[in-house]
């Protein structure tokens, strides 16, 4: 795609510092050994920074890949930062503070070794060395598969910083300079730390640290000049007797270069002229006079070469590089060196290019082998940061870096704003969130507001005024606070990758290429070059005429003002068209225009042969709509460790910041391209076809770009308001909630709905997409094209950041195909921010409409506005089969076939309104598409069960019942019709299960409430009863006998209890009661064989007690049971229940006793008189109860008092006032009655059975 490729003509600044989450530095104390004397703050230096970056920080397969460290001085403070733009480091700031001492500026070095990271640190007064240990030892592996690590300062807090092996004092050298700021520090291949400083003779001093593990003492060496007469002339001698009236040679600037086993330092002098030194040698082994490369000298000779700088630069292949600044008034000049070898161990200079510029005050300046990379203050205080390839580019002309601009100092507010307005992502955010951050603002406005109020009343006017007074001084005072955070330290510069960061006060920002429209559009006139116009085609008219359309298009930029380009932002923004928002803008600047802007930019139309095809050129430039779907997921062929290795390739919070941004800038600067490009096609319009276009153009073609640029305005307006938009943090149950609402629609395999934790630092809901899923997509594309760079040995940032930006716009772009980024704020939980998106989407975009329609419905469940959501649903169905998303919202994982793609699509809804529980919808759905199923029975089936389910679930019995019998399949209506059986059991809403009509379902409900009854808890739930009053209702009586004399015999069985006895004599009345209403010949039921009851479904087989199954019988024998029967069954129930009630404990083994059995319970309980009634009904001998008797009354004669008193107890139980009347036991009158009133328990039974 063309608007992939970038022109690295030119660089623009990437800031996160509004949105920057203040750091948390971890704070040490650092005591010097002898400073406790010295004058805290007595010397003052500027502020400075500086970076370091790993040797292999470029490397692919690296622990150290993407990393970095920064660090900033202030007085007595350094603060040290390590980044890393792949994984989040951990303790990653440490801020040390050293008591009575004042850092030099620039006075950290830091270095690597195999083991160690060693920090060199100068103050005014002392030097220390901080060991630590090295990424790679801290972590083993050379895979980097975590999300986060922890950083080389995580352990800092274990270092004595007050060790005499690693903190010594500056020795009170005579010479030393007292007020140098500059130095340099290094490390030997000893192990040795080694820290120069100037001295005032010109020599310099060098203190030397021995190696941590080794002891050793400290000393210093003074390189000195290699004429002991000049030193000694210059050193004692008066300027005026030595005839010298030049600055003298003390160095200002220094630089070291480690060879092997020597390092050559390098000292610019206030002489203006270059020294090398040899450490190993202690000997000068060159001095240039850096004047000889000035045209003009004269000036410089006399004044001192304070403002002069050195930077170094070394390349494998083309040796060491020398960069010096050399400092005039109004003017400075960079000149470029190599360091040449000569004979007899001695060096010279070979001069490369002098290259000049005309900018006020140098920062900082870097340089590479090809470039230099420069930054200045202009007169209006801003930062200027420019760069220029020193070997090819004889014209000496700068490239630009459009810097990052500070908000406007003023701010419009129209009536019908509130004064209190929040612009959300343009904030510095605090450890408060947004809506706390806005609480606190704002009261804190209106408190200092109401304390300057001294009149209790005014007008609303007045107190307008007030309230936009306040806000204003407070958006003042953020301004101010912004502008001192903004200040430039220094550039950091890593050759391995190309990253060039600028160290600010208050934050760091990157430097990244400028595609070539971006380029065009925002470079001034006067630097546009041919090479610029050669870019854009190989056609020289053509590049031409997008040249001068690009000049229009910058003089309408221009020219428009706050409140026009508001015009067209709030068109945007209310779904209004942006085409007349441009002829309103247009008619505003005709109206304005007092320069006659309007006459230059027709003039410059004319000048444009073929405007048609020059804006079709620029509008494809600027189109990433494509009709390939980007590759889902790193390529299987690749190794694992490759894999694995690559999956965190950019996946820390820094990284996502800058790529997102990137896309913030691009989409703004486009947004306003397209803006003025629509008013000049207004424009065009306006003047006719005759004037501009020329013979054989057609206002259709006009018509049709204006319409094809007016959706390239709202999709750039759409990803800048996706890269402003703050994502909300959403706690981790809402998350898990969420997902798994979603896993009903199975689209785990696009990774976009599988939430992961939130980061805490504040995003924006496009660093969220590019973080949790964009990301991985586009770095497996990178690296599965054919010219992937895993054959390289380097990333190369400006290259990787380009593509990335561009991949990531393609993945935004709103009419390519796929939904990656709705279903991953879906999957987040955004569902306002994606409400939102696809509301601005909606009206003009006629991509995914039934994507978005269906990711709408989903926002409408959340906010609880089913109805909503359900005719989104229906909306969407219409496109499926026509999209990506859906296509793959209907595919199905358990391989369930369904008969057409749109009815798996309904399934795929209705189950997601299941399981956010909306049975009203679920049902409102189903019944609508039935239709829609026309003959396909099993859909018909689906969507009736699905009605029934949801009826059964809200009580809405006779609507299941109704959608039960319309079931087209029998196997679930059978389903169906048990889960109704037993939901309404459960619910006790049994009326309406005994009085449906069940038509063609009689014996089914029959055998489902037999089968429930025989398989369940006889005493906890009534399926007997039930089915007694199914029977009943239809006034099949023998059914109801039938079920209730078998609900009494499992009773016996089963329940051993008096409750279960009782409710046994219940069930055989009610057997009797039911006989009763038939007709005799039609009075009875049939009785299956002993253990027939127990052969239920569901019940386990029946084992011996060797643990194998029983076998089942072959035969069963029918019994038939009358009327008779069931009231012999009946009176033996109530004679169980007699015993029970006597004897307790009597009642395990009641239930089931027959006849027999329960005369011989009788006769032990002392229960005669029902023994006989029992004998009597079922016509048994009464021979056992007799000789019962006879024993009771030869045990009573031969035991005594307290066996005849245990007899009373039985003997109450039968029926006394018959025996007591007979003339056999009568007493004559006479007679004496015996102790306590009673006669003896046996003179009671002499004849008890004679009333028989």
């Amino acid at each position: 795609m063309a608007a992939a490729g970038a022109l690295e003509r030119s660089f623009v600044e990437l800031s996160g510092a509004e949105r920057e989450r203040p750091r948390h530095f971890r704070e040490f104390t650092v005591c010097g050994i002898g400073t406790a004397n010295a004058l805290a703050g007595a010397v003052k230096y500027s502020e400075s920074a500086g970076g370091f970056y790993y040797m292999e920080s470029g490397k692919l397969f690296s622990v150290t890949r993407n990393r970095f460290i920064h660090w900033k001085t202030s007085g007595d403070t350094l603060e040290l930062v390590e980044e890393s733009l792949d994984v989040n480091l951990l303790n990653n700031t440490v801020r040390l503070k050293f008591q009575n001492c004042s850092l030099l500026p620039g006075g950290v070095h830091i270095s690597e070794t195999q083991n160690h990271v060693i920090i060199l640190i100068l103050t005014n007064q002392t030097v220390h060395r901080l060991l630590l240990p090295h990424p790679s030892r801290m972590y083993r592996s050379e895979l980097v598969i975590e999300s986060q690590m922890q950083s080389i300062f995580t352990d800092i807090g274990k270092v004595d910083f007050r060790d005499p092996c690693n903190s010594q004092l500056i020795p009170a050298v005579p010479g030393l300079s007292p007020n140098s700021t500059t130095s340099a520090a290094w490390l030997s291949n000893d192990g040795e730390a080694l820290f120069a400083l100037p001295s005032a003779s010109g020599g310099i001093f060098v203190l030397k640290l021995p190696p941590y593990d080794i002891p050793g003492m400290v000393s210093v060496v003074e390189l000195k000049q290699s004429s002991v007469m000049q030193r000694l002339l210059i050193g004692w001698m008066p300027t005026a007797i030595r005839g010298d009236q030049g600055p003298s040679d003390r160095p200002f600037a220094l630089a070291v270069h480690c060879v092997e086993h020597d390092a050559f330092i390098f000292a610019l002098c206030q002489d203006h002229k270059l020294r090398m030194w040899s450490y190993k040698d202690q000997m000068c082994l060159m001095a240039a006079d850096m004047l000889e490369y000035v045209p003009t000298f004269k000036d410089l000779r006399l004044a001192a070469g304070t403002g002069h700088k050195l930077r170094l630069a070394y390349s494998p292949s083309m040796g060491l590089y020398v960069g010096v600044y050399m400092h005039a008034p109004k003017q400075g000049q960079f000149c470029i060196f190599q360091l040449v070898s000569t004979e007899n161990n001695r060096y010279s200079l070979d001069h490369i290019s002098s290259l000049f510029t005309s900018q006020e005050t140098l920062i900082d300046f870097a340089i590479t082998s090809t470039d230099i990379w420069a930054m200045w203050h202009d007169a209006e205080n801003q930062t200027v940061v420019k760069y220029i390839n020193y070997e090819h580019n004889a014209a000496g002309q700068w490239n630009s870096v459009f810097m990052h601009s500070l908000p406007e100092e003023e701010i419009i507010l129209r009536d019908d704003q509130d004064p209190r307005i929040f612009c959300r992502g343009t904030e510095r955010k605090s450890d408060l969130s947004w809506s706390e951050l806005k609480k606190e603002v704002t009261l804190a406005v209106e408190s200092e507001l109401q304390g300057s109020v001294t009149e209790y009343e005014f007008s609303q006017e007045e107190f307008r005024n007030l309230q936009q007074e306040f806000w204003c001084k407070f958006y003042a005072c953020c301004l101010q606070y912004q502008e001192a955070l903004s200040h430039p330290l220094a550039l950091h510069l890593n050759p391995h990758t190309n990253m060039v960061c600028l160290l600010k006060k208050g934050y760091l920002s990157f430097l990244v290429p400028s595609s070539l429209v971006d380029h065009l559009y925002l470079l001034p006139d006067e630097n546009l070059l041919a090479e610029d116009e050669a870019a854009i085609s190989d056609d020289v008219d053509i590049a031409r005429d997008v040249m001068c359309l690009i000049k229009c298009l910058r003089l309408i930029g221009e020219s428009v003002t706050m409140d026009m380009a508001a015009v067209m932002e709030m068109s945007c923004y209310n779904l209004q068209s942006p085409e007349k928002a441009a002829e309103q803008i247009l008619e505003d600047l005709i109206t304005i225009d007092v320069e006659n802007v309007m006459e230059d930019i027709c003039s410059k139309l004319q000048e444009i042969k073929n405007p048609i095809q020059a804006i079709g050129l620029l509008v494809r430039e600027m189109d990433y709509e494509t009709e390939v779907e980007m590759e889902k997921g790193f390529n299987p062929a690749q190794p694992l460790n490759i894999r694995m290795n690559l999956s965190q390739l950019y996946g820390g919070n820094t990284a996502a910041c800058i790529v997102c941004r990137g896309v913030c800038k691009i989409a703004s600067t486009r947004f306003l391209i397209c803006r003025d490009l629509l008013i000049l096609q207004h424009l065009l319009m306006r003047l006719g076809d005759a004037v501009i276009l020329g013979a054989g153009q057609l206002v259709q073609d006009q018509q049709d770009l204006l319409h094809r640029t007016t959706p390239l305005l709202l999709s750039y307006y759409l990803i800048k308001w996706g890269s402003q938009c703050l994502a909300t943090d959403v706690p981790v149950d809402t998350l898990e909630s969420n997902l798994q609402h979603l896993s009903v629609l199975e689209l785990t395999d696009s990774g976009a709905v599988m939430a992961n934790k939130f980061v805490s630092s504040p995003q924006t809901i496009v660093e969220l997409f590019f973080q949790e899923v964009a990301r991985k997509h586009i770095i497996s594309h990178l690296f599965s094209q054919p010219k992937a760079p895993l054959s390289q040995t380097g990333l190369n940032w400006p290259e990787m950041i380009t593509a990335t930006t561009n991949y990531l716009l393609q993945l935004l772009w709103p009419s390519n195909p796929g939904c990656l980024f709705l279903e991953c704020l879906m999957g987040n939980c955004q569902y306002v921010q994606l409400q939102d998106y696809i509301q601005l989407l909606r009206p003009w975009c006629q991509v995914n409409v039934g994507s978005c329609q269906f990711m709408l419905g989903r926002c409408y469940l959340v906010t609880g506005e089913g109805q909503k959501a359900l005719d989104c649903f229906r909306h969407a169905a219409s496109e499926v089969g026509k999209e990506e998303f859906l296509d793959r919202l209907i595919r199905s994982e358990d391989g369930e076939i369904v008969s057409t793609p749109k009815m798996q699509y309904y399934d795929k809804v209705l189950r997601l309104l299941d399981v956010v529980g909306l049975p009203e919808l679920v049902i409102q759905l189903a019944s609508s598409i039935l239709t829609e199923a026309g003959g396909d029975w099993k859909s018909q089936a689906t969507l009736r069960t699905c009605i029934f389910k949801h009826h059964l679930d809200l009580g809405h019995n006779s609507q299941a019942y109704e959608a039960l019998t319309q079931i087209p399949d029998s196997s679930r209506q059978l389903d169906c019709l048990r889960q109704l059986v037993v939901v309404l059991c459960e619910r006790s809403q049994l009326q309406d299960l005994v009085e449906f009509p069940y038509v063609n379902l009689h014996n089914e409900v029959v055998a489902i409430i037999e089968s429930r009854a025989r398989a369940v808890d006889l005493m906890t739930h009534n399926y007997y009863e039930l089915l007694y009053a199914f029977h009943v209702f239809r006034h099949n009586y023998r059914k109801a006998g039938t079920v209730m004399f078998e609900y009494g015999m499992r009773l016996g069985r089963e329940v051993r209890t008096l409750r279960g006895l009782e409710k046994q004599g219940n069930c055989y009345l009610a057997a009797v009661n039911c006989l009763r209403l038939i007709r005799p010949e039609y009075a009875w039921i049939v009785h299956p064989a002993s253990g027939a009851v127990y052969d239920r479904p569901g019940a386990s087989p029946k084992r011996n007690h060797d643990g194998e199954c029983t076998a089942a019988p072959t035969n069963r024998q029918i019994e038939i049971l009358e009327l008779g029967d069931l009231e012999k069954e009946c009176s033996l129930a109530r004679i169980r229940l007699t015993l029970a009630q006597h004897d307790p404990a009597a009642v395990a083994v009641a239930g089931s006793s027959s006849a027999e059995e329960m005369v011989s319970l009788l006769v032990q309980a002392g229960l005669f008189d029902t023994a006989i009634s029992l004998c009597q009904t079922f016509k048994l001998p009464l021979t056992p109860i007799f000789e019962g008797l006879a024993f009771k009354c030869i045990k009573l004669q031969l035991g005594g008092e307290a066996a005849q008193a245990e007899a009373w107890s039985w003997l109450a139980a039968n029926q006394l006032s018959s025996v007591i009347t007979t003339k056999e036991s009568r007493y004559t009158p006479n007679a004496h009655p015996p102790r306590n009133g009673l006669y003896p328990p046996y003179t009671y039974l002499m004849h008890p059975f004679s009333v028989y």
